[in-house]
């Protein structure tokens, strides 16, 4: 299936010091880096992000830069308006979204959730619901153009026919807003037997 891939990464990440979208990983990418090699790797055309306003001439390899209207915008309204300008590109058919706070998750992960043939698509693990979603390019219109009512993204894709597809791949759960955070959800992925596929997040066991 051709699919498009889009980062949301529009907050001002307070709880993080700066905006996590420039919050940097181990191996030194930064999370959106992070995440846009992630999405290009498993195929996302094209891959966009949603930005701070802020950003001035932000440069992220194979990312679309999508800088927010202004600051203060929810995950909602960061979703809508990267989806509004997504959508012009006719070319993909589901767009697979990951919160920028969540930059372990798996080249494969971002794969099954793609392949699956439904309107909406999370993950979960473990018995915890994650990140990424995947949506059909009906939904995504829909979401978009402000025609599926809703005050959060949990509201607006609730009632779209999700199905819940269990991935091994504790990144999904592992919501990095925090350096603490962060360092725990490293230590997560570094002790799982997912490891040997996720991220370079340095020494890992053979």
């Amino acid at each position: 299936m051709e699919f498009a891939g889009l980062i949301l990464a529009g907050g001002a990440g307070r709880r993080f010091g700066g905006p996590k979208a420039f919050a940097r990983l181990p191996d030194g990418r930064t999370f959106v880096e992070a995440c846009g090699r992630t999405l290009d790797r498993a195929g996302a055309r094209p891959v966009a992000a949603t930005l701070p306003p802020s950003v001035t001439a932000e440069e992220i390899p194979g990312v679309r830069p999508l800088l927010l209207p202004g600051p203060g915008l929810d995950m909602l309204g960061s979703l809508r308006w990267g989806l509004r300008h997504l959508i012009s590109d006719r070319e993909w058919r589901a767009v697979v979204v990951l919160p920028v706070d969540h930059p372990l998750v798996s080249v494969q992960t971002v794969v099954r959730l793609a392949r699956v043939d439904a309107p909406v698509v999370i993950p979960i693990y473990r018995g915890k619901h994650g990140h990424p979603f995947c949506c059909t390019r009906w939904v995504a219109e829909g979401i978009g153009r402000e025609e599926i009512p809703g005050a959060t993204v949990r509201e607006v894709i609730g009632g779209q026919g999700v199905v819940v597809v269990a991935v091994d791949d504790p990144g999904v759960i592992a919501n990095c807003n925090t350096p603490a955070a962060l360092r725990a959800a490293i230590d997560s992925v570094r002790n799982s037997t997912f490891e040997v596929r996720g991220p370079d997040l340095g020494s890992r066991k053979p």
